[in-house]
C-alpha cells in the first residue's frame, strides 16, 4: 500500500528542504520574491486543468499550489513573522467574520436559522461593508487602496471598476457602457490618423478599460472571455496550417489567408 501523508508531513518536508546544513541548495537560497513567479505559474496550471476538464490532474496541481503556501509559511516561520497555523487561523477568522449569514455569532459552532435566508444582494452589500471595515483597520482608507498593482491588467481593471461601483460610481445601463466603448474607438481613430504613438497607447488603454467595464455589466468574466478568444484563435490558426502546410502558409496572399480563416471557422460548426 502507498503511504498516506498529512499536512504535518508536508510541513516537515519543507523544513527539511530549508535545513541550512542538509537541505536542498535551491530551496535554501529562495526568498519570498524569488518564488512568486512559481506561485503564479502554479495558479495558472490549476486554472488550466479546470478549463480543460482535466479533473484527474487537478488534485496534483492543487498540491503544487499548496506547496507554495507551505513554502511561504516556512519562510515566515524562519523570520519569526508568521507560520502555517497562523495562516490557517487568519483565513478561518476572516471567513467567519465575512459570513454572518452563515455563522451569526462569528463562531464555527453557530448556525443560522434555516427559515431566515439572506438575499444575494444583502450578502453582497454586507460583504463589501465588512471588507471596507477591514481596509480601514489596516490603514487602507481609500476605496481603491488595497487593489494589488501586480494583478494582471484586465483583472485589476475589473476590480477597480467593481470597487468604485460600490460607491455608486458606475453606469446604470449596458447601452451607456456600449456607447462609451464606441466613443473610445472614435477617439482612438483620431489619434491613429495623427500618428501620435503615446496618444494612441492612451486611447487604446481607455478602449480596453471600457471593454472590461462592458464585460462586467454583461456579467462576463473578461479574463475568461479573453482566454476563450485566444483558444479559438489558436484552434483556427492551427486548422489553417494543417490544411495548407506550416511552411506553405506564409506564402499565401492576404485574400487566400482570409479564405482559409473562413474555412477554419466553418469547421467549428460542422
Amino acid at each position: 500500500m502507498s503511504v498516506e501523508y498529512s499536512i504535518s508531513d508536508l510541513r516537515y518536508l519543507m523544513s527539511r528542504l530549508r535545513d541550512p546544513n542538509t537541505g536542498c541548495p535551491w530551496d535554501i537560497k529562495q526568498t519570498y520574491k524569488t518564488i512568486t513567479s512559481h506561485t503564479i505559474e502554479e495558479v495558472y496550471e490549476v486554472v488550466d486543468a479546470i478549463e480543460r476538464g482535466d479533473i484527474e490532474h487537478l488534485s496534483e496541481e492543487l498540491g503544487d499550489l499548496l506547496f507554495q503556501i507551505i513554502f511561504y509559511s516556512q519562510l515566515g516561520e524562519e523570520d519569526n513573522q508568521f507560520n502555517f497555523d497562523e495562516v490557517v487561523s487568519g483565513i478561518t477568522a476572516k471567513l467567519l467574520r465575512r459570513h454572518p449569514h452563515v455563522f451569526p455569532d462569528g463562531t464555527l459552532a453557530s448556525v443560522r436559522d434555516s427559515n431566515t435566508v439572506a438575499t444575494e444582494a444583502e450578502i453582497k452589500q454586507n460583504w463589501e461593508a465588512i471588507k471596507s471595515q477591514e481596509r480601514k483597520a489596516v490603514g487602507a482608507a481609500g476605496t481603491l487602496d488595497d487593489i494589488p498593482l501586480a494583478l494582471p491588467a484586465i483583472s485589476r481593471a475589473f476590480k477597480l471598476q467593481k470597487r468604485a461601483a460600490t460607491k455608486g460610481f458606475d453606469w446604470t445601463q449596458v447601452s451607456d457602457v456600449l456607447a462609451k466603448v464606441k466613443e473610445e474607438i472614435a477617439e482612438l481613430e483620431v489619434e491613429i490618423a495623427k500618428g501620435d504613438h503615446q496618444a494612441m497607447e492612451d486611447e487604446l488603454g481607455d478602449l480596453l478599460f471600457s471593454c472590461v467595464n462592458l464585460s462586467r455589466h454583461l456579467s462576463i468574466d473578461p479574463e475568461k472571455a479573453m482566454a476563450r478568444a485566444s483558444s479559438k484563435f489558436k484552434q483556427r490558426f492551427e486548422a489553417m496550417e494543417a490544411h495548407v502546410g506550416v511552411e506553405q502558409f506564409a506564402e499565401l496572399s492576404t485574400a487566400e489567408m482570409e479564405l482559409e480563416w473562413v474555412r477554419a471557422k466553418a469547421l467549428e460548426s460542422d
